[in-house]
Order: structure tokens, then C-alpha cells, then sequence
């Protein structure tokens, strides 16, 4: 016997969502209008781990840096999707592992165009 999933199973967990949601906006809007506004010289200078601010923190920063961090991200997502392939790798067979190796062909192009492209050069 095949058990349904109806959209009236999942009522529970969105009443349990708006009821989480509610309660954050709730909590903080309640404590913003009724909670003390002492604003002193110490509490708005920006605080660093107790280390005096020197330099504006608006200097431009290299676009290689958020490229690279980007790139990183991008192929580490990835990793995360041959985490089921590893643990069905039995029960997929070789379909899974032509699809897998699909997969990865298609990363290693795109690695490659990023190599090719220049991206990860520190010049």
C-alpha cells in the first residue's frame, strides 16, 4: 500500500512556521519599542576584538578575492551532491556511475574554462 502525501499533511509545519516566524518579528519589534536607547560615544564606535580602528573599512578590495571566493563555493557545493551518489553507489549501479562520471566531466570543463579564463591567477 502506497502512503499519499497531501497538502493537508503539511499543515502542521507551516502553522509551526508562521508560529516561529511570528514570534521572532513579534519579540523583536516589542523589545526595539520598549527596550532603553542610551546611545553613548562607546557604544557607537565600531569595536574589533578590542583592537583600535585604524583606516576606513570602504577601501576598495580586489575582485580576485570575491572571484575566488566564488569559485570555491561553487565547486564545493558540488562535492555535496556526490555524497548521495556515494551512498547509493550499490543500489545505482552502472547507470549511477555513467551519470556520476557525466557529472564530473562536466566540473573538470568547467575547471578548466576558470583555468583557461585566468581566474585563479594572482597577478
Amino acid at each position: 500500500m502506497e502512503v499519499q502525501s497531501l497538502p493537508v499533511n503539511y499543515l502542521p509545519i507551516i502553522i509551526q512556521m508562521i508560529v516561529a516566524v511570528g514570534f521572532v518579528v513579534t519579540t523583536m519589534f516589542v523589545t526595539h519599542k520598549i527596550g532603553p536607547k542610551r546611545q553613548t560615544k562607546d557604544k557607537l564606535t565600531p569595536f574589533e576584538s578590542g583592537i583600535e580602528v585604524v583606516g576606513n573599512a570602504r577601501t576598495p578590495v580586489s575582485i580576485k578575492y570575491f572571484l575566488v571566493a566564488i569559485l570555491f563555493v561553487l565547486f564545493d557545493i558540488e562535492v555535496i551532491f556526490m555524497y548521495p551518489w556515494a551512498v547509493n553507489f550499490k543500489t545505482m549501479g552502472i547507470d549511477g556511475l555513467v551519470e556520476m562520471f557525466i557529472f564530473m566531466a562536466t566540473l573538470l570543463l568547467g575547471f578548466v574554462y576558470v583555468l583557461q579564463k585566468g581566474a585563479l591567477n594572482w597577478d
